[in-house]
């Protein structure tokens, strides 16, 4: 397998690169900044890049969006990130679409080199790899990302048909229950998304601007 290393610790670097070539594998280059990465593998086009997320020179998420870039402009090269950290809003970028051919470890929790390898042929293969806690850290960053997660599942018809211009005593008749429980459903709506005491009509704008968000 034809391997590019973007890391930029020196030394984690020549030691991946030792390891993949002791298991047979080409490390057909190295990078160590981000902006490296995407001309490195356009130059090689190889089966697979492995990853870092916090390089030079913010040291946030470079080799994260470099990943992207590769991805986007590559999408038969595989993409390994290996790092530290999770970091989420990249991460689902990343894996939005197809997430085939594309894996994310966690460097302090491979315990084995026997699992990276195996996790290196899958996501050349097509498949994924990913840890257990970085799918974790995903779900959880999702849930707070919808506002609307916080409502029962009535709540959101209700709201889905206030997204429809529908007046409370319209949503009661489409519902089939009683006005009384309309108001409460749409006060209950203003309180979980937060909705400070204002004029209801404006109060229904921003809840039905938070609902079409999520569409």
């Amino acid at each position: 397998m034809r391997i590019v290393i973007a890391e930029d610790s020196a030394v984690i670097r020549a030691g991946l690169a030792r390891l993949l070539s002791y298991h047979g594998h080409t490390v057909v280059a190295e990078a160590g900044r981000a902006e490296e990465l995407w001309a490195t593998v356009a130059e090689h086009l190889p089966d697979l890049a492995v990853v870092d997320i916090r390089m030079p020179p913010s040291y946030t998420d470079e080799g994260l969006r470099a990943a992207i870039a590769v991805r986007e402009t590559h999408p038969g090269v595989g993409i390994l990130v290996f790092s530290q950290y999770v970091e989420t809003r990249y991460a689902t970028e990343l894996l939005t679409g197809d997430p085939g051919g594309v894996g994310y470890l966690l460097k302090d929790r491979v315990s084995a080199v026997e699992d990276f390898l195996d996790a290196l042929d899958r996501v050349a293969a097509g498949g994924t790899a990913l840890d257990p806690e970085v799918v974790a850290q995903l779900m959880r960053a999702g849930r707070r990302r919808d506002p609307l997660a916080v409502l029962t599942e009535r709540e959101r018809e209700v709201l889905a048909l206030m997204a429809e211009g529908r007046s409370n005593a319209a949503v009661a008749r489409l519902l089939r229950v009683g006005d009384r429980a309309v108001e409460k459903h749409v006060s209950n709506i203003f309180t979980k998304l937060t909705l400070p005491p204002a004029r209801d009509d404006h109060r229904r704008v921003l809840a039905v601007l938070a609902y079409l968000q999520q569409r």
